[in-house]
C-alpha cells in the first residue's frame, strides 16, 4: 500500500519547520549582542546571510546528497533528487510531504552553518564567508548528515542514536569551529583586552528566540504529532531549565555571584546537550543531561585562554562539548520505555551503546575539524579569510558594511573619528553638529 500523508503530523511538522527557522535570526541576536558594538552588525548579518546561501545549495544538490539513496557504504546520498528532482506535492516521505521533510532539513543545516560564525566573530571577511558556507555545507554538513540520518547511513547502521541533531548540528558546528578559529588566529587583543558583551538585554532576547525554536528543532524530530513528540518536548524544557541552574551554580560557587550572561549561556547548554537525547532518555534523564551540561559546559569555556585558541563566543565550549556531553549520556542514560529497545548502561544495557555513541562521536569530530580546517585554509590561502588589522581596529562594521549599529559606537573603541567616506559629506556632517540658528519670527529688537 502506498505511504499516504498524515494530516495531523504535516500540520505539526509546517510549526516546527517555521520554529526552527526562527532560530538563526534567534541565533543572530543571541550572537550579536555578545560582541562588541563595532561588530555587531557583521555578526547578525553572517547569520542572515546562512540562510540564504544555504538554501540554494540545499535545494540544488545537498538534500540529495544528505537524504538520497545510498551511493556505497554509507558514506553519501545520490543525486537522484538533483534539483529537487522527482519530488512533487504528493510525494511523501515519514508520512509527511517530502518538500516540507526537506524544509525541515534545511532548516537544520542552515543552523549548523550559523553557529560556526561565533568562533570566528570579529576578525572574518564576510566575502570569504559567503564562499565557506556553502562549500562547507556540502562537504562536512551533507555527509554526516546522511551518515547519522540517512537510512543507509554507515552511523545508523553502526547504531548509534541522534535523536535532533548531536552529532550533525553540534559535535560538527563546535568541531568546524574550532578548525576555523584556528586558521584565522586570535583576535587582537585577545587575553589582555576586555571583550565584553555589549547588550546582554539583546542576548537574553536571542536565548528566548532560540529556545523557542529549539522546540521545534526537537519535538519536530519526531515527524508526528504524538506521544513521544510530546516527551520530547517536555524533556526539552527541563533540560534548558536544569542547565541554566547548573551554570549559575557554578558560578555561584566559584565567582560569588551569578550572571546574566551565565543564566542565557547555561539555557543553550542544557538545549545543546539534549538535542541529541530528547528522544532516548526519560525526564529524570533530561534533567540529569541539562545539569551537567550547565556545569561542564561553565568550566569548558575557559579552555580557550588555557590552550590558546580565540573561540570568541565560545561555540566550542557549548556546542561542541555540551554535543558530546550530550550523545555520549545516551550510552548511560537511554531508556526503553523512550527507545524501544536499547537500554543505556545504567537501565542494564551494558557497554555497547556506549561504545557505539563514543565512537561517531570520535569519528564525526575529526572528519569535521579536518575538512574544515583544510576548506579554510584553502580559502585563507586564495582570498584571505581574515580582514586586515587596520579593519579589525576600526570595527569589521564599519569597514565591511560601512554602517554602524549605534551611532558614534565606534568611538568608544578606538575607531575612527568620523563616519567613512561616502555615507556623509563633510558639509552635511558639520550641518548635523552645528547649533541651530533663531527663527527669523522669534528674533525681537
Amino acid at each position: 500500500m502506498p505511504e499516504t500523508i498524515d494530516a495531523g503530523a504535516t500540520a505539526w511538522l509546517l510549526v516546527s519547520t517555521a520554529l526552527v527557522l526562527l532560530m538563526t535570526p534567534g541565533l543572530a541576536l543571541f550572537y550579536g549582542g555578545m560582541v562588541r558594538s563595532k561588530g555587531v552588525l557583521n555578526m547578525i548579518m553572517m547569520s542572515f546571510v546562512a540562510i540564504a546561501l544555504v538554501s540554494v545549495v540545499w535545494l540544488v544538490i545537498g538534500y540529495s546528497l544528505a537524504f538520497g539513496e545510498d551511493i556505497g557504504g554509507g558514506l553519501l546520498g545520490g543525486l537522484e533528487h538533483l534539483g529537487m528532482a522527482d519530488i512533487t506535492p504528493a510525494t511523501v516521505h515519514s508520512g509527511v510531504p517530502e518538500f516540507l521533510f526537506a524544509t525541515f532539513q534545511l532548516t537544520f543545516a542552515i543552523l549548523t552553518a550559523a553557529l560556526i560564525s561565533g568562533a570566528i566573530a570579529d576578525r572574518t571577511k564576510f566575502s570569504a564567508w559567503m564562499v565557506f558556507v556553502p562549500v562547507w555545507t556540502l562537504a562536512v554538513y551533507a555527509p554526516v548528515a546522511h551518515w547519522v540520518w540517512g537510512p543507509d547511513g554507515w552511523i545508523a547502521q553502526l547504531g548509534a542514536l541522534d535523536y535532533a541533531g548531536g552529532l550533525v548540528v553540534e559535535i560538527v558546528s563546535g568541531a568546524s569551529g574550532l578548525a576555523l578559529a584556528l586558521v584565522l588566529g586570535p583576535r587582537i587583543g585577545f587575553r589582555s583586552e576586555p571583550m565584553r558583551p555589549h547588550n546582554l538585554p539583546l542576548v537574553l532576547l536571542g536565548v528566548g528566540l532560540l529556545w523557542f525554536g529549539w522546540f521545534g528543532f526537537n519535538a519536530g524530530s519526531a515527524l508526528a504529532a504524538n506521544g513521544t513528540a510530546a516527551a520530547v518536548f517536555l524533556n526539552t524544557l527541563v533540560a534548558g531549565c536544569a542547565g541554566m541552574l547548573g551554570w549559575l551554580l557554578v558560578e555561584q560557587k566559584r565567582d560569588g555571584h551569578p550572571t546574566t550572561f551565565g543564566a542565557a549561556s547555561g539555557v543553550v547548554a542544557g538545549l545543546v546537550a539534549i538535542t541529541p537525547s530528547c528522544g532516548w532518555v526519560t525526564v529524570l534523564g533530561a534533567a540529569v543531561v541539562g545539569t551537567l551540561a550547565g556545569v561542564v559546559c561553565s568550566f569548558a569555556v575557559g579552555l580557550k585562554f588555557r590552550f590558546g585558541y580565540d573561540d570568541s563566543l565560545d561555540v566550542v565550549g557549548v556546542h561542541l562539548i555540551g554535543g558530546i556531553v550530550g550523545t555520549l549520556l545516551i550510552g548511560l542514560l537511554a531508556a526503553e520505555v523512550m527507545t524501544g529497545g536499547v537500554e543505556g548502561l545504567l537501565y542494564g544495557g551494558g557497554l555497547a551503546q556506549l561504545g557505539k555513541q563514543t565512537l561517531a562521536v570520535v569519528v564525526v569530530g575529526l572528519y569535521a575539524f579536518g575538512v574544515t580546517y583544510a576548506l579554510g585554509k584553502a580559502i585563507d590561502r586564495w582570498m584571505g579569510f581574515r580582514v586586515s588589522r587596520e579593519d579589525e581596529i576600526a570595527g569589521v562594521d564599519l569597514a565591511l558594511h560601512a554602517e554602524s549599529a549605534y551611532e558614534h559606537a565606534v568611538l568608544a573603541h578606538g575607531g575612527p573619528a568620523g563616519p567613512p567616506p561616502g555615507i556623509f559629506s563633510r558639509e552635511h556632517d558639520e550641518q548635523r553638529h552645528r547649533p541651530a540658528e533663531p527663527d527669523q519670527d522669534d528674533v525681537t529688537d
